[in-house]
């Protein structure tokens, strides 16, 4: 399955799709989602940063979409997406670190999950057409400061939460004609397991997300959708690695550090 990826590489930033052993990428040019043309040339993996690897003009979150994690809270099955917009500053990619607001001293939490990457454009469309809309897969990190989300009782604050500089890892590719209904999606802290659970327990999955997306929203190339995530939610401290691995798409690795640390990184 082609692996796509966002790199830098002696000072360029470019994409391409990372060679089968993962030793190279080759370089494309044009537009990743627009009939991307090979330029016939390579470079080292080992030479390149890996940056997250798409730039979503919008990124979507979904809240209570496991039927798990549904039962576990008392929460009512969503007949529609439960959603949440991260702010365009929460992007950050593979084994980047990231902290919290050097102003809040409140809980930090990863949430493993599954990405969906838009590749056309999509309108009011059923679900057939919204799978066609489909460019591909990734691992995201929805990071969230939980503090933040109930410090008012009168107003949920989703987006204030979610969209801190750095909360929401993706990558580390984007990966096309993968079955996301088979695989599992596992978080682990400091190399402990901490989430493992399966994507077919998804009350809403991917095709049928899009569809009811796009009935109010026009959903573009390079939109990033965050499916939710399940059971295993727990804070963090600095210090500690978060990783978010899907077997078929990868490993998303990302460091958790003070406020002063990253500052000086």
């Amino acid at each position: 399955m082609p692996s796509w990826v966002r790199f830098r590489h002696d000072g360029t930033d470019a994409f391409g799709r990372m060679s089968a052993d993962g030793a190279s990428i080759e370089v494309f040019e044009g537009d990743m989602f627009r009939e991307p043309k090979a330029t016939g040339t390579s470079v080292p993996a080992a030479g390149a940063t890996l940056l997250a690897p798409v730039a979503p003009g919008k990124f979507i979150g979904l809240w209570n979409n496991f039927h798990e994690l549904a039962a576990k809270l008392g929460a009512a099955i969503p007949d529609t997406p439960l959603y949440f917009l991260k702010g365009g500053n929460s992007l950050a990619g593979p084994e980047t670190a990231f902290s919290a607001p050097p102003s809040y001293q409140g809980k930090t939490v990863y949430e493993g999950e599954l990405g969906v990457v838009i590749g056309r454009t999509c309108r009011n469309v059923d679900e057939q057409a919204a799978e066609a809309a489909i460019f591909g897969y990734t691992c995201v990190n929805d990071l969230t400061a939980l503090d933040l989300l109930t410090e008012n009782p009168a107003f949920p604050q989703w987006a204030r939460a979610k969209s801190c500089d750095g909360y929401g890892p993706v990558g580390p590719c984007i990966v096309t004609g993968f079955d996301w209904s088979a695989a599992r999606v596992r978080t682990l802290l400091n190399g402990r397991e901490r989430q493992n659970y399966p994507l077919g327990d998804m009350i809403l999955p991917p095709a049928r997300i899009v569809s009811l997306l796009s009935r109010e929203m026009t959903l573009e190339p390079g939109d990033l959708i965050a499916c939710g995530t399940s059971v295993g939610v727990l804070p963090m401290r600095p210090g500690m690695e978060v990783e978010v691995a899907i077997d078929g798409i990868g490993s998303l690795r990302n460091r958790f550090v003070a406020a002063a640390e990253k500052d000086t990184a």
